[in-house]
């Protein structure tokens, strides 16, 4: 008693589409851009003032910069006269010359992948302060009618109540203590900047900033800088995008790379405001650092804003007397320089020799008392340097010609007491620099002194560079020995495995097993006294991996006589499992001929694509042929011949624009043909079944009717052969789930593919519905039943009067059949027949182990029939409604779904010819669960 429902598809698709609803330019839109209104005020005399010489005694508020001008202070008086379209730039009209190298590539490491590993090294045990912004109800800002020298003396109170009390110290707090502090006031910045309180904001910038003065707790200052320098971006991003959300009119956007001409004039002059505002704050590392975190906002105002304004910053470094401070500001220039103008490198480069002529500091007398105060040594001291410093050395070394990269080597040389220098040279030069050089930077190690920097630590970074670039030959053995000196005369075992483990690698790599045994060897001797190397399993572990990702021939490693040795170090038991289950993974793969075959078919398959002969069809047939020959035992080969053998048999249709002449149509037979007969050679019995659909699917592209169908058959008489469990990536999986997925692919082919005038009406469907009813399906499982929901949907789309889509020049059943009744009555017998598969198999499931498995198929089906059938028909109404309390009558249902499709029925009732639905709702309770 199936009865399909009439579908109008192209009606059904009208109306899926979203009203188009036209937008005219007055009316509110939440993208619209927002217009803003620039209201401009007289400028009037401050109260008091007569003349432009009388005394500043008479205002309210006694004011050093009014009390000489009038009132005004130099940047108002920059407000009120300077013009900011006169301040913009004029670009040239020939485009200026980038430099390559003026763009950060992904050889570049961010900033982000230093910050965690600061974070982690820089720590401390000591107690910390910090000065928290309590907020204050002082220096509201002025009314629209308020003198310019009113609004400035506003903008300055508000600052100064920043500074002069609004602020609580916290003392004795922990370092997570801290931590937690600075992510408050981080929060409190974008909270104050959300609900538009921006001189708030700035303060919590200010305040932030100024913890960077302090250095009472010395270990921790790097992880500190990290800390205070997050909330500065975000603070400089938030000012730039507040910037460029007003660059903005009813009709266009900002483009991305923007000219100041671009810049509207209200947007120019919240520009200036800022810039005005950060020059008004009086320390000089809060006023840095604010200015430094918007430099990007200089492209708002001029075209050489940036490149003027970085020397200048660098100049004002100059000011900071502490180094330790003094090097962290250079860092956090080069940081935002390289971000916004990384072609300007030479405002960089003048920011690295500033460093220079200032390192002497460190050893200076000033510092030296710090470190008595504070009880650190210079060897914990001058690690601190190192983040900055490498940073530093990074941004200006990065695409740097080699003649300056030698030049501050030469530099760095000169100094005395060079070893930090020496430690960042070589962290951030590129390594081909360094391994070139190596014989030079070890004679510079061995000059330098011990007592500051240890000479370890020097070496470990030169080994770094030179595992990733090769030394010149007739140097490396010096190398070692140079280094191997230093390295086994550590005493300390920490120190020396952190060394040695970098150094195996370029043994590994240059030399034979005899000096991997003798550095094995001097490993276990250095790791063994006092157990040292229980404290040390890492780095044992990244030693093994090295030697043996170098040896590939595993006999010549176990006959290093200080292999097995040096593995029974490895006494704790999950690292001894760990390190023999790496061991045999790399022996396994070194022995395994599969992944041979697969690297082989990779590398093979990688060549057949770049083969092509253009428009000659007939010879790059013959090279697959050729090719299939050459490679029958490589599946994936075979495969990639397969697919590229389809392409080009449809490319010759796109060719022919669908319309073959006789050579060409011979031409595609044989491109069919050589699929057909190449597809049983495959072992993957999935890999047949696709490959069968989709060569079928070419051949009835390309008109080859009985070529498509022969394709087809072959992957129903396969079907039968799926195994009950397929190898998935080494692991065993049930199959039945890529079964499903194949035959509802298939489902949808089948809806084109005439009938065979031979062989009777839908003769592919019922041949495939007989090997489904024989398929040993797991009494579990549900799937058969959702294909043959699968099939239902194909039966009711082959009873409508036009399918929903075809293949150009192949007539589908629709038009052969022109819906006879002789057609639709074979048709919905096989509706029927599938009907009552699924009722049955409902039926089974009535026991109390599968009543929620009946529930969700009951549901299932009803969806199908409310999907696909025609429920004007008496008997599939009533079945409808059976289903429906079926799914709920042991409360097994889910009541949202149970709830969302009643609330669809309703909703699609009211659609044309749909109002039988509205009764069909009636009679569909809900029932809530006892």
């Amino acid at each position: 008693f199936w009865h399909p429902r009439s579908r109008n598809y192209k009606a059904e698709f009208a109306s899926c589409r979203l009203e188009a609803v036209p937008l005219e330019f007055g009316d509110y839109h939440p993208l619209k851009p927002i217009t803003v209104t620039e209201s401009k005020t007289k400028k009037v005399s401050r109260k008091g003032s007569t003349s432009s010489t009388s005394s500043s005694s008479s205002s309210s508020v006694v004011d050093p910069l009014s009390s000489v001008l009038d009132g005004t202070d130099p940047l108002s008086m920059f407000a009120a006269t300077a013009d900011p379209a006169a301040m913009v730039t004029r670009p040239s009209r020939k485009r200026r010359d980038r430099d390559e190298n003026s763009i950060i590539g992904s050889d570049f490491e961010p900033w982000a992948n230093k910050r965690g590993e600061i974070l982690a090294r820089y720590t401390t045990t000591e107690k910390l302060s910090i000065n928290l912004f309590m907020g204050s109800e002082k220096g509201k800002a002025g009314t629209a009618t308020s003198a310019m020298s009113e609004k400035v003396r506003t903008r300055l109170e508000e600052l100064d109540d920043f500074e002069e009390g609004s602020q609580k110290e916290l003392l004795n707090l922990t370092q997570q203590d801290y931590v937690n502090r600075i992510e408050e006031l981080n929060q409190s910045l974008k909270d104050a900047w959300a609900s538009d309180q921006k001189v708030k904001a700035l303060k919590i910038v200010i305040q932030c900033s100024k913890l960077l003065s302090d250095t009472s707790v010395i270990r921790f200052y790097p992880s500190k800088f990290v800390l205070i320098t997050d909330i500065l971006d975000t603070f400089g991003k938030l000012v730039y995008e507040r910037i460029f959300s007003m660059c903005v009119d009813n009709r266009s956007v900002l483009p991305d790379h923007f000219s100041p001409e671009n810049v509207n004039d209200t947007a120019k002059e919240t520009c200036l405001n800022w810039f005005f505002k950060i020059a008004s704050i009086r320390e000089l590392i809060p006023r840095f650092y604010v200015e430094a975190s918007i430099l990007k906002c200089n492209k708002f105002l001029s075209k050489t804003g940036i490149s003027e304004c970085l020397p200048r910053l660098t100049c004002m470094i100059r000011g900071i007397g502490d180094p330790l401070v003094s090097v962290y500001a250079r860092a956090y220039l080069c940081r935002v320089g390289m971000e916004v103008a990384p072609h300007l490198k030479e405002s960089l480069n003048k920011n690295f020799f500033d460093f220079l002529l200032t390192f002497k500091q460190i050893h200076g007398d000033t510092v030296q008392n710090q470190l008595v105060v504070q009880g650190v040594e210079l060897p914990s001291y001058l690690p601190l340097y190192s983040p900055a410093m490498d940073w530093i050395f990074q941004c200006i070394s990065y695409h740097a010609p080699e003649a300056l990269l030698t030049e501050m080597m030469e530099r760095c040389k000169k100094l005395g007491n060079n070893a930090l220098l020496l430690n960042s040279v070589m962290s951030a030069f590129r390594a081909e620099f360094i391994a070139t050089r190596s014989m030079d930077f070890i004679g510079m190690i061995k000059e330098c002194d011990e007592s500051g920097f240890p000479k370890h630590l020097l070496f470990r970074s030169l080994g770094l560079n030179l595992a990733l670039a090769d030394p010149p030959e007739g140097d490396r053995l010096q190398i070692l020995n140079e280094a191997w000196k230093v390295i086994t005369k550590l005493k300390n075992p920490q120190d020396y495995i952190n060394c040695a483990e970098v150094w195996v690698e370029y043994t590994c790599k240059h030399f034979t097993k005899r000096e991997v045994n003798t550095v094995l060897a001097d490993v276990i001797k250095h790791m063994t006294p006092d157990r040292a190397f229980e404290d040390s399993y890492p780095q044992l572990q990244s030693i093994i991996k090295k030697v043996i990702a170098h040896f590939h021939d595993f006999s010549v490693l176990f006959s290093v006589e200080k292999f097995l040795p040096f593995l029974d170090m490895f006494q704790k038991e999950s690292v001894r499992v760990e390190v023999c289950k790496c061991i045999m993974e790399v022996f396994i793969n070194a022995l395994t001929l599969e992944d041979e075959k697969r690297t082989l078919a990779y590398l093979i398959n990688g060549f057949i694509k770049m083969v092509s002969f253009g428009r000659d069809f007939e010879q790059q047939l013959s090279f697959y042929v050729e090719a299939r020959s050459m490679f029958c035992n490589l599946e994936p080969v075979l495969v990639q011949l397969i697919h590229s053998v389809n392409r080009l048999a449809m490319e010759t249709r796109k060719v022919m624009k669908g319309n073959h002449s006789r050579k060409t149509a011979a031409f595609v037979r044989a491109c069919v043909a050589y699929c057909f007969i190449t597809i049983p050679s495959l072992v993957g019995i999935f890999t047949r079944l696709n490959l069968y659909l989709h060569s079928g699917q070419v051949a009835l592209a390309n008109q080859c009717l009985s070529q498509a169908d022969a394709f087809f058959k072959a992957a129903i008489s396969l079907i039968p052969e799926v195994p009950k469990m397929i190898n998935i990536d080494g692991k065993m999986r049930p199959s039945e789930s890529f079964l499903l997925e194949f035959l509802c692919n298939f489902f949808s082919t089948l809806l084109i593919v005439p009938d065979h005038p031979e062989h009777g009406v839908l003769f592919l469907v019922r041949e495939l519905l007989n090997v489904i009813q024989d398929y040993t399906w797991e009494d579990s499982s549900d799937d058969k039943i959702r294909i043959y929901t699968c099939v239902l949907h194909l039966l009711s789309a082959m009873s409508q009067e036009t399918y929903l889509y075809h293949i150009d020049k192949v007539d589908s059943n629709d038009s052969l059949y022109g819906g006879d009744s002789k057609f639709l009555a074979e048709n919905n017998k096989l509706c029927e027949t599938v009907m009552a598969q699924i009722l049955e198999h409902l039926k089974t499931l009535a026991k109390d182990e599968a009543l929620k498995r009946q529930s969700s198929l009951g549901l299932s089906f009803f969806n199908s029939i409310l999907a696909h059938g025609d429920l004007r028909n008496n008997r599939l109404n009533q079945l409808s409604v059976n289903l429906w309390h079926l799914a709920q009558r042991h409360g097994c249902a889910d009541t949202r779904t149970m709830v969302k499709t009643l609330e669809y029925i309703k909703k699609r009732s009211k659609q044309p010819d749909m109002g039988h639905l509205t009764e069909l709702a009636l009679r569909l309770p809900l029932q809530t669960r006892t």
